[in-house]
């Protein structure tokens, strides 16, 4: 029975790649995630401002409406990199206000986010760049 023998090992290959790609994604590190979604706010930033500079009305709209889907799809990858580390919390939290709050009452907080996400090396936060409230000594 070639055919049947070719079909198990058909299917055990695709078993074989199908929980590698698992095993992938579920690598991914949170902070590989806030990356990933401070990219799509990266670029919703840019068409933002684009489009503030942008003299035909038509063009500036069409602008905005892409930096907004830009900001909807950072959505779900940020709540999945606080899902994983806590530390995330804050981004997936500003971009949930994308609805409610006019894109550049967000902008603030999100490029502080996005530095701090693109400033991490292996998914942890880099060092605070300021000391500790009350941690003086003397």
């Amino acid at each position: 029975m070639p055919g049947g023998r070719r079909g198990r090992i058909a299917a055990g290959a695709t078993a074989l790649v199908t929980a590698g790609l698992i095993l992938s994604a579920c690598a991914a590190s949170a902070g590989d995630l806030a990356k990933a979604s401070c990219a799509h706010v990266t670029t919703s930033i840019r068409l933002y401002e684009r489009a503030g500079t942008t003299a035909d009305p038509a063009a500036a709209k069409r602008l905005h409406d892409r930096a907004y889907l830009e900001l909807l799809a950072a959505i779900p990858i940020a709540a999945q990199a606080a899902y994983h580390d806590i530390q995330w919390e804050s981004l997936s939290t500003t971009l949930s206000e994308a609805n409610r709050v006019p894109e550049s009452e967000l902008l603030p907080s999100l490029r502080a986010q996005c530095r701090t996400a693109d400033g991490s090396v292996f998914g942890q936060l880099p060092p605070p760049t300021t000391s500790p409230p009350g941690g003086g000594s003397g």
